[in-house]
């Protein structure tokens, strides 16, 4: 029996990494991991049911999106644009020091994580929702029903859900411009 390999390039933080010799049926995560070094998603059910995998897919129309590595081949993400964890936070130019990410600095500052597994996929899922606000602000009185949504498909298995919902909603109470007032219906 032989393995079939394939040539991969796709663009990872903002760098084209490829061509790579990769097996045909290898997941996206041990391509992460094995080939890239990256190790920040994590193989939590190997079924695409905790999300501590999810990388963003950031499309060429603007739109981006989460996908499960542990259930997604690498070959799935060929000439596309995919932001790991290890992504987010920001190299300082004077000192080079790494600078976290709004949303990585609110879970800090929450204390949101207990054993941490679960939270690259919830920083993926919490930039995705900052994202989405810029482009489409949140009237306030939804704001707890779109945080919800928004996260509601990662599971963590220390029950740090309340830290995280509280690290987000605190996050974007304090940048007005991703929330909207309501419009004020007319009539009785």
């Amino acid at each position: 029996m032989t393995i079939s390999l394939h040539p991969l390039s796709l663009t990872v933080n903002g760098e084209d990494r490829g061509p790579y010799d990769v097996p045909e049926g290898l997941m996206m995560i041990d391509f992460l991991h094995e080939y890239l070094n990256l190790t920040g998603s994590r193989l939590g059910c190997g079924q695409g049911i905790c999300h501590a995998c999810v990388v963003i897919v950031d499309h060429p129309d603007g739109v981006s999106e989460e996908v499960r590595t542990c259930i997604t081949g690498a070959h799935f993400f060929a000439g596309k644009k995919v932001r790991t964890v290890e992504g987010h936070a920001q190299t300082d130019a004077e000192s080079g020091a790494q600078m976290l990410s709004p949303v990585q600095q609110a879970f800090m500052t929450h204390y949101s994580f207990q054993c941490g597994y679960c939270t690259p996929g919830f920083v993926n899922a919490a930039t995705l929702f900052i994202e989405k606000l810029r482009r489409q602000p949140v009237a306030r009185e939804d704001l707890e029903r779109e945080i919800e949504q928004a996260l509601n498909s990662h599971i963590c298995r220390c029950s740090g859900y309340v830290r995280y919902y509280e690290a987000v909603r605190e996050l974007v109470l304090s940048m007005p411009e991703l929330m909207t007032e309501r419009a004020k219906c007319s009539g009785a």
